[in-house]
């Protein structure tokens, strides 16, 4: 059997992400890793903290904490969101982690050793007052182009003109707003991807099941233009990964860090290590190997669509220029924007939803259910709160909650907490296990290819098939003149729970693990209709659940929603 190797783009660590972020990359992966695991496949599930680069070191400074403290915390932080969402990472590293020093130095090594780094003498922007370089991006000013005050030196975000730092007048730190500048020569290593352009242009080419949305970014970048640029793999900071050249020290890079976009896919691999570690795995290359046993695994990644050139072009640069047989990503889910009310979610502007805030105001199944079944997977997607409110109380609360609700105290009322076992099924429950078993073959289809929205419309259809069971059959008007037929309906409805548990735990885990316990069974998964809606016979005992879904007032959503009109702080 196939092993599934899962990683989700791996989230930056200088603040808490947003409900964009969730469902750009590691809500899609959890909810493919549960559904790969109740079908009985091994899954490795992997994330990590992004913990390099100058805006850690900004947000560190901003805390008041040293870098490596302020990182510590913050993972922790992130850590404990994620729980709280559900997130079933089989181990959630950090790319700070020795192994990723250690590993990220091997690769430096290896492509040095192919001949694909090269040296280059470049100039940047040293600021006095800040007693560093600054990266492009750190450095504002006003734009040549549309006279723009707060330009920054890789763009103007008002004309989108692409800029140098160079370029703009009146340029100051970003950092501390000095402007005691100066343009010094340093020396950086880069990455001589333009060499490799041939084979990734063929490696991506044979992915003919890729998303549109992946391939047509990829060979963007490989082909427009001057086509494949060589890029940069180091920067003049103090936290990061020391530049060398495997276990060697590197002359002329003292001092330097690998650039963080380098060292952070690395720590997918590194993260399978640190599991070891953590005694999560026994053996990490089985996973990442393929001459150590990865030649069965199949590797998916989960992403936002900025970062697919970095996963389609960089990564795979760094692993086929080593020369060794690493495992290659098979497959590459990317996912547009969700935007928030009419404009963009922002991390940096501290505009939208964040996670631990959504987390504060409701269960994280009604988040899940909302973000999967508006997955952003072919164009940009909006979130508005009464678009929220309507589709959680129309789905989870009017269908879901409101079928087992019904069934369960119906049963309990007329027949006690057992299931019923008089009466025999007819030609309603045949028609519908029929019906059932084609969506369930249809919903399995969806999950297998990954397609998110189709499984969620599949997912909510069957839901309302056992709705409109029950309303047409009616148990409550039967037992007043066939109670054998309102015994065989009851226990026929009751048998959808466990089913509806295990089909709806990818999406919604803490509802179906309440479905089944209140039905006294496991969740797992429909083996097929038939079998699974005549598991429960008569004489079983259950319960009846608590309320599963509890609907959003409209004094609810107003109050959420001026909240959250503005900016956190």
């Amino acid at each position: 059997m196939t092993r599934t190797l899962i990683t989700s783009a791996i989230p930056y660590i200088n603040g808490i992400k947003h409900l964009g972020n969730l469902v750009g990359s590691q809500l899609p992966a959890d909810l493919y890793a549960r559904y790969l695991r109740a079908r009985g496949q091994e899954v490795l599930f992997l994330c990590a903290t992004d913990e390099h680069g100058t805006p850690a070191e900004l947000a560190a400074a901003k805390a008041g904490k040293p870098v490596a403290e302020f990182c510590a915390e913050m993972h922790a932080v992130q850590a404990e969101i994620a729980k709280g969402f559900r997130l079933s990472f089989d181990h959630f590293g950090r790319s700070s982690s020795p192994q990723n020093h250690a590993l990220t130095q091997h690769f430096a090594g290896k492509l040095a050793d192919a001949g694909l780094i090269s040296e280059v003498e470049e100039k940047q922007v040293y600021s006095h007052a800040d007693g560093r370089f600054l990266p492009d991006r750190y450095i504002e000013g006003t734009c040549p182009n549309c006279g723009y005050d707060k330009a920054r030196g890789d763009q103007c975000e008002n004309c989108t003109k692409q800029l140098d730092p160079t370029d703009l007048i009146e340029p100051r730190s970003a950092v501390s707003g000095s402007t005691d500048l100066e343009v010094r020569e340093t020396k950086h290593l880069y990455l001589r991807q333009s060499q490799l352009r041939g084979q990734l242009n063929d490696w991506i080419s044979s992915k003919t099941d890729w998303p549109i949305l992946t391939t047509s970014i990829a060979k963007k970048w490989l082909n427009d233009g001057d086509g494949l640029q060589d890029r940069g793999i180091t920067r003049d900071l103090d936290w990061g990964v020391p530049v060398k050249r495997g276990d060697a020290d590197w002359p002329g890079m003292e001092g330097k860090v690998f650039y963080v976009w380098f060292d952070a896919p690395i720590e997918y691999i590194a993260c399978a290590a640190e599991a070891v570690e953590e005694g999560t795995i026994s053996d990490w290359e089985r996973w990442w190997r393929v001459d150590k046993g990865a030649d069965d695994v199949r590797y998916v990644q989960f992403m936002g669509k900025d970062n697919v050139p970095f996963h389609t072009l960089s990564f795979p640069a760094t692993i086929l220029g080593s020369g060794e047989p690493w495992k290659l990503v098979d497959y590459i889910k990317s996912f547009n924007y969700l935007n928030y009310d009419g404009g963009q979610f922002s991390t940096s502007q501290g505009r939208g939803v964040f996670m631990d805030q959504a987390l504060e105001i409701l269960p994280s199944d009604y988040w899940r259910w909302w973000l999967l079944s508006h997955a952003p997977e072919t164009s940009d997607s909006e979130f508005t709160w009464e678009t929220f409110q309507q589709d959680v109380n129309k789905d989870l609360a009017d269908v879901l909650g409101n079928f087992v609700s019904r069934i369960t105290k119906f049963c309990r009322s007329k027949f006690g907490e057992v299931v019923p076992d008089a009466g025999v099924y007819g030609e309603q429950e045949t028609a519908l296990i029929a019906d059932l078993q084609t969506r369930l073959t249809a919903y399995q289809a969806h999950m297998d290819a990954i397609d998110v929205r189709k499984a969620a419309a599949e997912l909510r259809a069957i839901w309302v098939a056992g709705n409109e069971y029950l309303q047409s059959a009616a148990p409550w008007t039967a037992f007043k003149t066939d109670p054998d037929r309102a015994a065989a309906v009851t226990r026929f409805a009751l048998n959808l729970i466990p089913f509806y548990a295990g089909l709806s735990a990818p999406f919604i885990p803490d509802a179906a693990e309440a479905m089944a316990a209140g039905m006294n069974v496991d969740v797992a998964w429909p083996t097929d209709a038939e079998t699974s809606l005549s598991a429960l016979s008569g004489g079983h005992a259950f319960t009846v659940p608590e309320v599963l879904f509890a609907k959003i007032a409209d004094e609810q959503r107003d109050e959420w929603a001026e909240r959250f009109s503005g900016v956190r702080s």
